[in-house]
């Protein structure tokens, strides 16, 4: 076939026959047919095959066969993966350890009133799972929005019902711990098909303006527990040893009540017995405790002058004061 060009030229177009043109048009189709009927889900995806977009079923992972396009078109979900939503920062990028967060000002997510009228800055992570591929496409409209919009109301709500402390300090994993099993709750009544993982705070800050101040009544409040734990520790060593010396006392002056009442039932036992001794022989008994006191008496003179019964005078014996001294 010769074809007539505009600059006067002819150009010669071999023809074909009319039904090679066509085998080679239902070739094509037939070939694009096959390629979209088969199609292939990932280890960690579900396949949702919708026919006219209505669903059809589920399909698991692996090599699949469905009716071509636009009949039947495939909707891939990540169920196996563990996805993450963030709430008062956003990471840009991650490099190994180290991440770059936007600049973006979110202190519209952040910012929250607790319950003793103060505001605190929460950022968390909500980590969830599509458990029901089907729920999570068809029941609830831009439900990755709603997921967000849930995790601010519960976290709102959970931190209004406690102090600017607790937000801060120590109430942290019971509060991650709440807004967990709540917003659970309402992803099962809305149907959304999620499966809430883990609620992490990651930096839970009261306001630029007020930090310093903060920060001051922070360190005043850890120097109150500081000094009250040292007390307490001081309580433990002095009271415990002070009634420790008190029962210790107690005991001593038991023991020396003991021991005098002893004695003194001994030494009138014994004074009884004396009497008794006595009385059986007057004399000697009187001669015995002559004869032991003047035991106790003859040691403690210095001079001492024996006299015999018979000696009628005594005084060529003793000398007298100022007179010279005879010797026999």
């Amino acid at each position: 076939m010769e074809i007539q060009l505009p600059n006067g030229l002819r150009l010669n177009v071999p023809s074909f026959p009319g039904h090679v043109v066509v085998r080679a048009v239902l070739g094509v189709a037939a070939l694009a047919v096959l390629l979209s009927s088969w199609f292939t889900i990932a280890p960690e995806e579900a396949g949702l095959v919708l026919r006219f977009g209505r669903y059809a079923r589920t399909v698991p992972s692996g090599l699949h066969l469905k009716l071509p396009r636009p009949i039947e078109t495939v909707v891939k979900v990540p169920v196996e993966r563990q996805l993450k939503e963030e709430f008062g920062f956003r990471t840009e990028s991650t490099a190994g350890t180290r991440r770059t967060y936007s600049k973006e000002d979110l202190s519209a997510e952040s910012l929250m009133l607790t319950g003793d009228l103060n505001v605190a800055v929460v950022e968390w992570t909500a980590q969830y799972r599509i458990r029901d591929p089907y729920k999570f496409l068809f029941k609830v409209r831009s439900v990755q929005k709603t997921f967000r919009d849930m995790n601010e109301t519960v976290m709102r709500e959970v931190v209004g019902d406690r102090s600017v402390n607790e937000v801060l300090t120590v109430g942290r994993q019971e509060i991650a711990a709440e807004v967990e099993q709540r917003l659970q709750a309402l992803c099962e009544q809305y149907e959304t098909g999620i499966k809430v993982e883990q609620i992490v705070l990651q930096d839970v800050n009261p306001p630029d303006p007020v930090k310093p101040s903060f920060n001051e009544v922070n360190q005043a409040q850890q120097e109150r527990e500081k000094l009250i734990n040292q007390a307490r520790s001081d309580y433990n060593q002095i009271i415990p040893k002070a009634k420790g010396q008190a029962q210790q006392t107690l005991e001593q002056a038991a023991g020396f009540a003991t021991d005098r009442v002893n004695r003194a039932r001994g030494d009138a036992e014994l004074f009884i017995k004396v009497h008794a001794a006595y009385q059986r022989a007057p004399e000697v008994t009187r001669r015995r405790m002559y004869l032991e006191t003047m035991s106790e008496i003859y040691p403690k003179v210095k001079k001492k002058v024996v006299l015999d019964e018979n000696l009628k005078g005594v005084l060529p014996l003793l000398p007298m004061p100022g007179t010279p001294e005879v010797k026999p």
